[in-house]
């Protein structure tokens, strides 16, 4: 069984543009992997690449880039969520500038997502800015797990906005948040990843890093950090479930550590 863990997918309306967007930004970076994206954005496309891949459920990871869309954004996920129950988890979304954050995370809660995306990247903030603190601390209040896009990203490649010790230092003033590091703690930060956060009571997951990371790194970080704290993840549509299932399957890993990363921490995390 595979639960991707960080996918994205848009509005059928909103999806050529963002995608035509996302996709320029990426081919004019020069970040040393220039994915082109495997589906339109869409969460039709979606569903038929998860047949195709053999992905169980994928978790939907919406942003509000503006404070002005986190509530529709949010009922878009809940609308999604309830079309596809068997297939789709979907996280909803705040933004640290939005009057009414606190209260959306209530919302969020009650609406039956499962959890929180933050980007710092796009949303414009530091991820150890205090003025996003209160959001961390309603999130560890009502028990919704945060995860945060962390290392570099093609649209900020001269500021890191949540780096591995970012991350390190939020777990250590928020220690009951449940709290998921993306790209395996920081993409293109994995020395830092090691640094600060192995060992610590943060999730990894894998999204966007095979071909990036070295195998043997990968392995080191899985088996130092725990393997009951790595979620299975690709990144669609800028990675097929398929690349990180193939990187799951060259590292050595015993028949127990790959069914708790591709869904058991999932499941667990998730309540679901």
């Amino acid at each position: 069984m595979y639960i991707d863990f960080h996918t994205h997918a848009f509005t059928e309306t909103i999806a050529p543009k963002a995608m035509a967007n996302l996709t320029r930004t990426m081919m004019e970076s020069d970040f040393r992997e220039k994915a082109l994206p495997v589906t339109d954005g869409t969460v039709g496309e979606l569903l038929g690449k998860m047949n195709e891949w053999h992905v169980d459920k994928s978790v939907i990871l919406p942003i509000a880039t503006k404070p002005s869309q986190q509530h529709t954004i949010n009922n878009w996920a809940k609308s999604v969520q309830e079309d596809h129950p068997d297939k789709l988890i979907c996280f909803g979304t705040v933004h640290p500038d939005a009057e009414d954050a606190l209260p959306e995370l209530e919302r969020i809660k009650e609406i039956g997502l499962h959890g929180v995306k933050l980007h710092p990247d796009y949303q414009g903030f530091l991820a150890d800015d205090e003025k996003a603190f209160p959001i961390y601390e309603k999130c560890e209040e009502l028990g919704l797990p945060l995860i945060f896009h962390a290392g570099f990203d093609v649209v900020s490649p001269d500021l890191i906005h949540c780096t591995p010790k970012m991350g390190a230092e939020i777990i250590e003033r928020f220690p009951r948040l449940k709290l998921i590091m993306a790209h395996l703690g920081g993409c293109d930060c994995w020395d830092d990843t090691e640094k600060y956060l192995v060992g610590k009571n943060v999730y990894l997951d894998t999204a966007f890093i095979d071909g990036l990371i070295p195998d043997e790194q990968a392995l080191r970080i899985f088996r130092n950090h725990g393997t009951d704290k790595i979620l299975f993840a690709s990144d669609c549509p800028w990675h097929p479930s398929t690349r990180e299932m193939g990187l799951l399957d060259r590292l050595p890993l015993t028949d127990d550590e790959k069914k708790d990363i591709s869904y058991r921490n999932a499941v667990k995390l998730l309540g679901i």
